[in-house]
């Protein structure tokens, strides 16, 4: 299960790197504001809202192999939208086709998490989801550095056949990839079969555990945390060529931009070591305190330096996407899918957060709107404080 799982983990973060770069193609070839722009990640970041329900619904009748075989099916059928869209040069076809894309993402998250807590006790399954979700970031590594020439290069510009190609290579790539893994799952989709089955959980029984403040709190914190990291991975690029940093070229900071996710790469398989050893908890709260500092110390621009600590804050980003989900699931396994549900609805802080930041960088400028990003790990260390045994006012104060 965990060779399987792999895969769907790469995939995942290589699609999710690779929408991040369309947004400032399609800012520089749209004359789009940095608010139009941040539509692709809305569209894409809101479908874990719209989908998360009917997609658990499915999961309990269908099963958790079944489901993410349908969600690599999805996620092929989007990519090839983004294709034809891109044919069509139709920008509200580009949306549509990314929402669909997130959506078979969805069926991943929904189903892939929970799989791993199934097999493997609490204590081991935090570490195992890490080490997962570093081969997800060599897939946000890899899109930047193989895919930036295709999305970011003048030969991606205008309405012929060569730029349209240099835009459908790329996802017409993934394609090849989600086809065969479909294929696997489904193929395999009686490995699961001596572990608990998702069971039926009547409405009063939903609420009961969506209205616990473990998983309350641990969505506010989730939507947090998707929002800051998809925020700064979507204008990381344009942080870069401002002149007041250190004014590169579009395809040199889309490039650039792959160091932001190796250090989640590098984070993630250290960090899998890390929480075998310390309280995940703990681990959490520094990570998150100093995301704070390194986000703060890059809102004052400060050139190279400001560069540097904005593409730093992917190294701590790391743990905290497996941390948190394991931190804020019920004890009770029969219900952990909803909980799953719930933690994945909060991923519409990917969608959120992102256009906050863009309003305000279209009104006040990029560098002063980082402080939403900002505030949403500090957030997150006040979270991992009171996990961790912290009162919540003395979690306010350390944060």
């Amino acid at each position: 299960m965990f060779n399987l799982s792999i895969g769907t983990y790469f995939m995942g973060g290589f699609v999710v790197s690779l929408v991040s770069l369309l947004v400032p193609r399609l800012k520089l070839l749209m004359g789009l504001d940095y608010t139009q722009a941040s539509l692709v990640q809305a569209a894409f970041h809101s479908s874990y809202l719209l989908f998360a329900l009917p997609v658990t619904a499915w999961l309990v009748r269908i099963g958790y192999m079944r489901l993410i075989a349908a969600g690599c099916a999805v996620m092929a059928a989007g990519s090839l939208g983004v294709v034809g869209a891109a044919a069509l040069h139709n920008y509200p076809l580009v949306l549509v086709a990314l929402l669909t894309l997130a959506g078979g993402i969805t069926f991943l998250q929904i189903a892939g998490n929970i799989v791993i807590t199934l097999v493997e006790c609490t204590e081991r399954a935090i570490p195992r989801m890490t080490l997962l979700q570093g081969f997800n970031s060599c897939g946000t590594v890899l899109a930047p550095l193989l895919c930036a020439s295709f999305l970011l290069s003048d030969r991606s510009v205008g309405n012929g056949a060569e730029a349209w190609l240099m835009v459908a290579l790329p996802f017409i790539a993934c394609v090849a990839v989600l086809v065969p893994m479909a294929w696997s799952y489904a193929r395999n989709r009686n490995l699961l079969d001596g572990t608990t089955p998702p069971q039926r959980v009547p409405l009063s029984g939903l609420l009961d555990v969506l209205s616990t403040p473990r998983l309350m709190t641990g969505c506010i914190a989730m939507f947090g945390y998707v929002g800051a990291e998809v925020t700064i991975g979507t204008l990381l690029t344009n942080y870069l060529v401002l002149p007041e940093t250190i004014g590169a070229t579009p395809v040199v900071a889309g490039r650039l931009v792959s160091l932001y996710w190796g250090g989640a790469m590098a984070g993630r398989f250290a960090g899998s070591l890390a929480l075998s050893r310390w309280p995940a908890s703990r681990v959490l709260a520094a990570t998150a305190l100093v995301a704070t500092v390194l986000v703060a110390f890059a809102a004052l621009g400060n050139g190279m330096a400001g560069a540097a600590a904005l593409i730093a804050v992917g190294l701590f980003n790391s743990i905290m996407y497996p941390t948190l989900f394991a931190l804020s699931l019920p004890d009770d396994q029969s219900s952990v899918p909803y909980a799953s549900m719930a933690l994945c609805m909060a991923v519409v802080g990917g969608a959120v957060v992102p256009m906050v930041t863009a309003t305000l960088a279209d009104g006040i400028g990029l560098l002063p709107s980082l402080a939403v990003p900002g505030i949403c790990y500090v957030v997150i260390a006040m979270f991992a404080l009171v996990r961790g045994g912290y009162p919540a006012a003395l979690a306010w104060r350390m944060a």
